[in-house]
């Protein structure tokens, strides 16, 4: 009998040491990409225009992204806050997960005439980072072809005006658009082009 209760208090002893481990342990990727889903939806196909899929980028972009929000740099966003409340562990996770995912295009509407022009733009002055027509994986490149033409667009105008910091040889490359053919129409070919490129 006294046998049985030392079982017992060693069992359960035991057993809540062990669900404390469980509990002190860092989410699965997945649990924590699906903190993400309420705006850039399951598994990171943006279902709403004015936020990104963010399904099949590179590690290193997701991870460049959210410690800029976490340092307050660029426009700021509600994501300067979110990013916030994820270590660093975590965030490596949530991007192993997103890069791991297939990136779903969005098929909208676009001007084909525009779309030829912003094609001539893309490979004179974006396709060296934003590579196969802006579906490059690479690790300092967003996904553009297929993206969210809203989005896209939002983007653009913040980094040509300066609200967001562009890096140094984006910037260089979005001046020499805007010199060659002006801001609007600059974006708009661009924006036609990637949104003629989900396939």
């Amino acid at each position: 009998m006294r046998q049985s209760k030392i079982l017992q208090g060693v069992l359960i002893a035991g057993g809540l040491a062990l669900s404390g481990a469980v509990f002190a342990a860092t989410p699965s990727s997945e649990m924590l990409a699906n903190t993400c889903a309420g705006c850039h939806g399951t598994h990171g196909n943006s279902q709403g225009p004015a936020t990104p899929t963010i399904t099949g980028i590179s590690k290193d972009y997701f991870i460049d992204a959210m410690q800029a929000y976490q340092n307050d740099e660029g426009n700021p966003t509600v994501m300067n806050r979110i990013a916030k409340g994820y270590t660093e562990e975590e965030i490596q996770a949530m991007a192993d997960f997103f890069s791991s995912q297939k990136f779903v295009a969005h098929k909208q509407e676009f001007n084909v005439n525009t779309a030829k022009r912003g094609y001539i733009l893309h490979n004179k002055s974006c396709e060296k980072c934003h590579e196969d027509g802006g579906r490059s994986k690479e690790d300092d490149a967003g996904i553009l072809a297929g993206q969210w033409s809203p989005y896209v667009r939002w983007s653009l105008q913040d980094y040509m005006s300066g609200k967001r910091e562009a890096p140094k040889k984006m910037k260089k490359k979005l001046d020499e658009v805007v010199e060659q053919v002006g801001q609007e129409k600059a974006i708009e070919r661009l924006v036609n082009y990637y949104a003629s490129q989900a396939d």
